[in-house]
């Protein structure tokens, strides 16, 4: 668990050079109150921007700084995990990055992209999307729960279940698989090569006994031609090292047009978005002749202006979406190329490795052939050439015994990846607590005065059914209908969450919930959630802060003085 205490910051946002200090275990739930403006929410931004380097709000880290002060942003905050007290100071002009555990600074020699990896996999146990999902829900940026792609809510659950564990360990089996089919191959060779070399030794014994001139006969000119075919396999290394090498200096800027791609393929996605977004626009003008809003007729020459701004921006993005197929083509083919390229290269080294073995075996067996072939001469078997024959059969057994173990180590290997892949054990854990979800997300509900039958399948898909059986999905509801599912999840990964002891904290932050989505109702209902909540140390956000003061055990009001929050 993690357990949260205190957090502090100064020269952050609108606070000046003084640091707003607030303790977040003091209270079991406290109301934030302010005018706009005034900094309330600015906890939400200390928060993330202390533990994941990047604030709640979609906003620049030059944008954190205080504009007027301009230097010494600064966040810390404290919290315990076990047995442990954790320390994290962050700040902006100069960029600071510590970690301290027990009062003793983490090592830093690494970069802080690996000293953020620590902080979210060794400590925190979670990144910054699962912990949005957890502990705080808001309005600016935050993107719920059922808004994220099926890729992103996995990802959440598998946090929250503690299961992507499983997911290292089948990377790291993937690379065991990898090093165990080479040894195999490896091995193969060796026990061919070892079969080879017998049948070599027992002929050879057996030919000394027999009719040694034609023997040595045959043996020399075995040994013309291997010298030969020597020939002609060095001659062939020599043309595919150099076939290698013209390869790698052609894709040499692999990195280059990855990147290239990637950048395209944003671009292409933000047109069409944008392409959406103005088509759906110049039907509203086509279809409506007032203001939905204010109800007011929409002057003639002001629509026309805006259905011809909209239909020559439509136009411009058609144009550009089609350099940019021509682009992208381009970019793709030359990705694919390297991509060729790199295929050859793989199966000309392949080839190569075997070419330079077989060359090497090849020089190993003509001077066996030449040692034979004054053997023959000598005409006799030494003592020596059977107890090689003896010692290479032992070989054979020794290489045989060793490829069958790694064959089997395999078949385990490959067993354990299956049940360790998507499809496998994570789903089965999955199944498993989908019904405990889908219960107390439905409970929540209930207890908001939400009656649906809400279902989560293990794609983690929403059927939404209500009193009367009609099929709907999260779309389908108003923002305060919207606004209870998003509760109801929030609640039910923080059970889970203390289920399993994964990202379980005491610390949740609500912004805003009370000010538009929910209404009378759901308020009262809300907060009697809230007063149910174990251990728990929730902070709301609000404008209401005279309608709902009296049901907070504490409060805390900011104002701006001079142009910088703080807290009255």
């Amino acid at each position: 668990m993690i357990y949260f205490k205190n957090i502090r910051w100064k020269n952050f946002l609108s606070t000046g050079n003084n640091f707003t200090d607030i303790q977040l275990d003091r209270q079991k739930s406290t109301l934030i109150v302010g005018e706009n403006g005034s900094g309330k929410s600015t906890i939400l931004d200390a928060l993330c921007f202390a533990l994941f380097g990047k604030p709640f709000r979609v906003i620049s880290k030059s944008q954190l700084v205080n504009t007027v002060n301009n230097t010494d942003c600064v966040v810390e905050i404290e919290f315990r995990v076990g047995t442990k007290e954790w320390k994290i100071v962050r700040g902006i002009k100069p960029n600071k990055f510590e970690i301290y555990c027990d009062d003793v600074m983490i090592n830093q020699e690494a970069n802080s992209r690996d000293y953020q990896k620590y902080l979210e996999q060794q400590v925190l146990k979670l990144n910054y999307r699962s912990f949005t999902q957890v502990v705080i829900l808001g309005n600016a940026s935050f993107t719920p729960f059922m808004q994220l792609k099926a890729i992103h809510r996995r990802e959440i659950v598998e946090e929250i279940l503690d299961i992507k564990i499983f997911s290292l360990m089948n990377l790291i089996l993937k690379t065991k698989l990898k090093d165990l089919t080479d040894e195999v191959k490896d091995l193969d060779y060796q026990f061919n090569m070892a079969v080879e070399k017998i049948a070599l030794q027992e002929n050879f014994i057996n030919d000394i006994k027999e009719d040694k001139d034609e023997i040595v006969k045959d043996k020399e000119k075995t040994l013309s031609e291997n010298e030969d075919i020597l020939s002609e396999r060095k001659d062939e290394n020599d043309i595919l090292e150099k076939q290698i090498e013209d390869l790698k200096s052609k894709i040499k800027d692999e990195a280059i047009y990855d990147e290239k791609l990637k950048k395209l393929r944003d671009i292409k996605s933000t047109l069409t978005e944008k392409h959406k977004q103005l088509t759906k626009e110049l039907v509203f003008f086509a279809e409506n002749q007032n203001c939905p809003t204010c109800l007011q007729d929409i002057q003639s020459d002001h629509k026309d202006e805006m259905v011809k701004e909209r239909q020559t921006k439509v136009t411009e993005i058609a144009e550009g979406s089609k350099k940019l197929k021509v682009e992208l083509d381009e970019v793709k083919k030359q990705v694919k190329e390297i991509d060729n390229a790199m295929q050859v290269i793989r199966g000309a080294e392949a080839s190569r490795a075997g070419l330079l073995s077989s060359i090497v075996e090849l020089e190993k067996y003509n001077a066996k052939l030449k040692a034979d072939i004054q053997k023959f001469k000598d005409g006799k078997v030494s003592e020596k050439d059977e107890l090689n024959l003896r010692k290479m059969k032992d070989e054979c057994k020794g290489v045989e015994a060793t490829r069958l173990k790694v064959k089997e180590e395999m078949t385990y290997v490959n067993t354990a990846r299956e049940i360790l892949n998507d499809t496998g054990i994570k789903t089965k854990i999955i199944k498993q607590y989908l019904p405990i979800m889908n219960q107390l997300i439905n409970k929540y509900l209930m207890s908001m005065d939400f009656y649906v039958n809400f279902h989560l399948d293990e794609n983690f898909t929403e059927t939404i059914k209500s009193r009367f059986r009609d099929t709907f999905n999260y779309a389908s509801f108003s923002e305060g209908e919207k606004m209870r599912i998003d509760l109801a999840i929030l609640f039910t990964w923080r059970a889970v969450a203390k289920m399993k002891n994964s990202t379980n904290t005491n610390l949740l932050i609500l912004d805003e919930i009370f000010d538009s989505s929910l209404d009378g109702t759901g308020t009262e209902e809300f907060l009697r959630i809230l007063n149910t909540l174990e251990g728990e140390n929730t902070f709301v956000i609000s404008h209401k802060g005279d309608q709902l003061a009296d049901k907070f055990r504490n409060s805390i009001r900011f104002e701006k003085v001079q142009n910088f929050s703080r807290i009255m």
